[in-house]
């Protein structure tokens, strides 16, 4: 066996149907815990963050306001896997994926909450007096100085992973929507060169270059610049890509009922949803479909809830339902649009799809050019992969900071910092594949620490969720 194949086959059992069962079940455990209030309590979240987004809200030293706490979070869940990676789902694991892809995101909410409502619990103020929280400080603060190695073997976890899924993966993805926009305007333009043993185009490393630059000056600025940066970036990346999904999906609205038709009879057979015999299994459909769905919102992963500890929001439970409203606008909106924009296109004859087979960002972008034309699609996808992936890196370059600070201590982040923006570079122009299954590999081992402290005190995320609402309840 080949390095390779050792490292796809420890990439394949990290995102397996272990870890899937776990990460679902983890979620609808603690679900049956919470009253399942994604459900009940739907106008009380709504009114509590979507209702709340533009109100004016102040931050105190060392902190941010909940909703850049919001921001900081989703930028790094809605990444290139909203675009590129739901595609791939629905090509391998067919429509019925989209299905699992809901599952799983209905009950990670309740994944993603608990994760917000602990990583405010059991938060501390560092040397600098910013608030630092997540997994490693709600295992070790909530579970006990016992378990302090299991908060330190996901540090290490999510130092590593940040290179490649928080990094390197990015901006390789904004390198080549850029270079395809410039050659859909400039057919064959790009000169290319020798660096670093690769071939590549003299665009790319000017990319990597700026973006190395832009991450530099907001990451250097702490928290509360990254919050700043965020808290604008992260609504108009949004409203780009709703826009210009909701429009397509509208061109084609009379096949919308074929393709929910699809996407639920797919869920459960395949080959009669797209009326043919491909051979995708219906394990094929969940495992993809599940996969993506928890790789996208990283529900369970122990990542967003670093973000979420540095709120000014001092209530656990008020800033555990942005968790519930992060993943509901991840998955059920942005990812969904996807969704809909591939399989209507293809419902109406506009774009073709090989079932079974790996699909990307450019089927999106063939999906998208039956409306806008390849040459504004083409810019539309740069733009949106480009906000996406860049707000990615910018929150992954938080989380690898805090984990590096909980490791070695706070005067060892500015070398982790250095590195993580000359790495900017380096990714930009690299393309080992080995090196990103490694690190896809590393950012799913993660969940396994942190799901055994969601667990482990899912009994004070009970009592404090219990306590809020009866105190609501009293106050009526």
């Amino acid at each position: 066996m080949t390095i390779s194949e050792l490292i796809l086959k420890i990439d394949d059992f990290a995102w397996g149907p272990l870890t899937l069962l776990l990460l679902v079940g983890t979620g609808f455990y603690l679900s049956v815990r919470m009253g399942f209030i994604q459900f009940t309590r739907i106008p009380y979240w709504m009114r509590n963050t979507a209702g709340k987004l533009f109100h004016k809200h102040e931050a105190g030293e060392g902190e941010v306001t909940p909703f850049q706490a919001l921001t900081t979070a989703l930028a790094a869940t809605v990444g290139t896997g909203n675009i590129a990676g739901v595609t791939g789902a629905i090509f391998v694991g067919g429509p019925g994926a989209v299905f699992w892809m809901w599952v799983a995101a209905l009950v990670g909410m309740m994944t993603k909450y608990s994760e917000v409502v602990l990583a405010v619990r059991y938060r501390e103020r560092n040397a600098e007096g910013d608030w630092v929280g997540g997994p490693m400080y709600y295992i070790k603060n909530g579970m006990g100085e016992k378990w302090k190695w299991l908060g330190s073997l996901f540090c290490i976890l999510a130092c590593l992973a940040a290179f490649g899924i928080g990094n390197a993966t990015q901006v390789q993805s904004i390198a080549d929507a850029i270079n395809n926009a410039i050659d859909a305007f400039f057919p064959n333009a790009g000169y290319s060169f020798m660096f670093l043993g690769n071939d590549v185009r003299v665009t790319t490393l000017i990319i990597g270059i700026i973006l190395s630059f832009i991450v530099a000056l907001v990451l250097f600025g702490g928290i509360k610049r990254i919050g700043q940066v965020t808290e604008k970036l992260v609504p108009l990346m949004a409203a780009v890509y709703i826009v210009a999904t909701v429009t397509v999906v509208c061109v084609n609205f009379s096949h919308l009922g074929e393709v929910l038709r699809m996407i639920f009879v797919g869920a459960f057979n395949a080959d009669a949803a797209i009326g043919g015999i491909v051979g995708i299994a219906i394990m094929d459909s969940i495992k993809k479909g599940v996969g993506r769905g928890c790789f996208s919102n990283e529900a369970g992963l122990g990542s967003a809830p670093i973000a979420h500890a540095a709120s000014s929001e001092s209530d656990p439970v008020k800033q555990g339902l942005y968790g519930i409203f992060e993943v509901f606008m991840d998955t059920i909106v942005i990812c969904t649009l996807t969704s809909f924009t591939i399989l209507s296109c293809y419902c109406s004859g506009g774009v073709d799809i090989t079932w079974g087979s790996g699909g990307g960002a450019s089927n999106i972008a063939a999906a998208m050019g039956t409306v806008f034309g390849s040459k504004l699609s083409a810019v539309i996808l740069a733009i949106c992969l480009t906000f996406f992936a860049l707000s990615t890196v910018l929150s992954w370059s938080l989380y690898g900071t805090r984990c590096c600070e909980y490791l070695f201590g706070i005067k060892a982040t500015r070398v982790y910092q250095v590195m993580f923006v000359f790495f900017v570079i380096i990714g930009a122009t690299m393309s080992l594949q080995d090196a990103w299954n490694l690190a896809d590999a590393l950012n799913g081992f993660m969940a396994f620490p942190n799901l055994i402290a969601l667990l482990a005190l899912s009994g004070v995320t009970t009592k404090l969720t219990r306590e809020h609402f009866a105190k609501l309840k009293e106050e009526k």
